[in-house]
């Protein structure tokens, strides 16, 4: 792949005939940038010269075109080999960069897959993310972790496979609670022999790649001798195993009979939003379905959506041989091209009209409909909920972004700040942040709590983040009453935000919800009706606050007891940290030593003997 870049200070449609006529006629990918310098759109062309002078007509672009035009102050492009390796950097460069005026894939997590492990003598089953690095058998991806977890506990109970780790494995000298329960052989103490246990592997892995009615057919058949020799416990055994695959399939839905790998997609579009369903198909089995809710412009139509979306999508996924649309988009031959080259195999995409194909397509449709009716229900009841803080707040608008600030502590130790955020789409989650409160004068003091919290938090805004409306709240909530609201809004004014509005939420008497009074600056406290919907809303949002500052205060805090003095004296490793522990007993007693009996211990030299005495004893004898 070679590239050329462009630059130009003027603006609009200036900037893009300037650069038009050094264009070359070959395939590649355009970005546009502002007057900020951040990209506001990704495109790719066959022909970039001819596509890029599209823009710099004067007339004939839509509302959405012609205000991207006028923003554009610069461009830059990088020439490809083929159009096809234009459409898969666009696509990964839409995801890195996430222009403004591109359709934006959000939500994309990585999915979970079932892993039978090889890469031990005794086979594992185990959930797996990430990359493939893992010798072994890997099937999925299923749409959620969830779904991972319900298959494998079925499997457990199927094929008795072992799911502990290696280390566990080589440390059991009895079965687990596993065994005793039906759902492991007990390999890790020789309850089953190795080549009986590889036959139960060899069964999961066929079961999972699509045999089942093979699997099952022959299990019945071992049913069957076992109960003509009267063996009716072992008859008993391969008849629960049997059930358990037979619940696998029974839950999963519509599974097909004549698609082995698909990916299906169904889009539907209304009230200008649009939700994509994807159902997973694999081994003839459905593994689940997730929805996405793209960001998008109203104007564009599905097809555009869902073709720019497809591309996204298979950025870092693995593609299986046929994808199946809800309908048609342009370039669908360009976009097998692409998916066929970066999969290494053949990629069909096809909108299916009669067949079982098309009843799958449909039915991922539906589940795109109701899935958006839903969508939108929730979002209704959510703008009216935030139409409400508006009212009770004083606010000049709706809050697009509220932040909730909360602190967690036991008598002043291990302190920890926590801010959550919400907003039209409910909480987001990938904007909460906590703050390990650094000083230690802080840690008892809850007011000095929150300056410091709010001080890291707004310093850093106004440094990082000072052009990113987004950023910045409409309404800041402080979890106390007027003196934590006081001490937040001395931070705010000390830091120019005097006009950020902030309130304060100090629980009613004996703590009883429903009785919150709440501090503004400037106003007597209030209360607000027992079953009034914002106060709910306002106490949902104070206590995912609370929930997030104690899970993070337990989890410093259990760091912490992992930890020992002795961990931060130069010199100590793992070893020498085990055999001080072995003479001494505990690290207290290490601390109160003296050198000689420090140099006693296997390994410690006088020398280290006398740093760590001193390291304790700020170097006095």
């Amino acid at each position: 792949m070679n590239g050329e870049d462009e630059a130009v200070e003027e603006t609009g449609s200036a900037v893009i005939r300037d650069a038009v006529a050094r264009l070359p006629g070959k395939p590649g990918v355009y970005r546009m940038f502002d007057a900020k310098g951040d990209v506001i759109y990704v495109g790719k062309a066959r022909n970039l010269k001819s596509r890029v002078s599209n823009y710099a007509r004067l007339t004939g672009h839509s509302a959405r075109i012609a205000t991207m035009i006028s923003l554009t102050t610069a461009m830059e492009f990088v020439t490809t080999a083929t159009e096809a390796e234009a459409l898969l950097l666009e696509a990964n460069l839409i995801k890195k960069l996430k222009p403004r005026f591109n359709v934006i894939l959000r939500d994309d997590k990585s999915f979970p897959y079932i892993l039978i492990a090889r890469d031990h003598p005794v086979a594992q089953l185990v959930k797996h993310r990430g990359a493939r690095s893992r010798k072994g058998s890997y099937f999925g991806p299923f749409a959620s972790a969830g779904a991972v977890n319900r298959a494998i506990n079925t499997l457990q109970k199927a094929f008795l496979l072992r799911t502990c780790s290696d280390s566990v494995y080589a440390n059991r000298t009895r079965p687990c609670l596993l065994y005793q329960i039906k759902r492991c052989a007990a390999p890790c103490v020789n309850y089953v022999s190795p080549e009986a246990y590889e036959e139960l592997a060899t069964e999961a892995e066929a079961f999972l790649a699509g045999k089942s009615q093979v699997v099952k057919a022959d299990l019945a058949r071992q049913m069957e001798a076992a109960a003509e020799a009267l063996d009716f416990e072992r008859a008993a055994s391969f008849r629960d195993r049997i059930q358990a695959m037979s619940f696998v399939t029974q839950t999963q839905g519509i599974n097909p009979q004549g698609i082995e790998e698909a990916d299906v997609f169904g889009l539907a579009q209304e009230g200008g939003q649009c939700c994509i369903q994807v159902f997973f198909f694999r081994s003839f089995q459905n593994w689940g379905n997730r929805a996405y809710y793209p960001k998008a412009d109203r104007g564009l139509a599905a097809s555009e959506i869902l073709a720019s979306f497809l591309a996204q999508f298979y950025d870092d996924k693995p593609v299986p041989g046929l994808v199946l649309l809800s309908q048609d988009i342009e370039e669908r031959s360009l976009l097998e091209e692409a998916l066929s080259t970066r999969a290494g195999h053949r990629v069909e995409v096809a909108v299916p009209q009669r067949g079982e194909k098309k009843i799958l397509v449909e039915h991922a449709l539906s589940n795109a409909r109701e899935a958006l009716g839903r969508k939108l229900a929730e979002s209704s009841s959510q703008m009216k909920l935030l139409e409400g803080v508006q009212r009770v707040f004083g606010l000049g608008d709706a809050p697009q972004r509220i932040e909730v600030y909360d602190n967690s502590h036991i008598q002043g130790a291990h302190p920890v700040g926590a801010m959550i955020v919400a907003g039209p789409d409910g909480f987001v989650k990938s904007q909460y942040r906590k703050f390990n409160i650094q000083s230690e004068s802080s840690g008892s003091d809850d007011f000095a709590m929150m300056r410091e919290v709010l001080t890291r938090r707004f310093t850093r805004l106004l440094k990082e983040q000072q052009d990113d409306d987004q950023a910045w709240p409409d309404l800041v909530l402080i979890d106390g009453g007027q003196g934590q609201l006081s001490a937040a809004k001395a931070v705010l004014d000390e830091l120019g935000l005097a006009d950020l509005p902030v309130a304060g939420i100090a629980k009613g008497p004996d703590r009883d919800a429903g009785r919150e009074h709440f501090h503004v600056p400037g106003r007597a406290s209030f209360m607000l009706e027992g079953r009034d919907p914002v106060l709910y809303y306002i106490q949902r949002l104070r206590d995912e606050a609370h929930r997030f500052a104690i899970g993070s205060h337990r989890a410093r805090r259990s760091r912490a007891i992992g930890s020992s003095p002795l961990d931060e004296v130069p010199g100590i490793g793992p070893l020498r940290k085990k055999a001080l522990l072995q003479a001494f007993g505990s690290a207290r007693a290490v601390t109160r030593a003296p050198v000689a009996d420090l140099a006693a211990v296997d390994g410690v030299s006088h020398a280290l003997a006398q740093a760590i005495y001193d390291h304790f004893h700020d170097g006095a004898e």
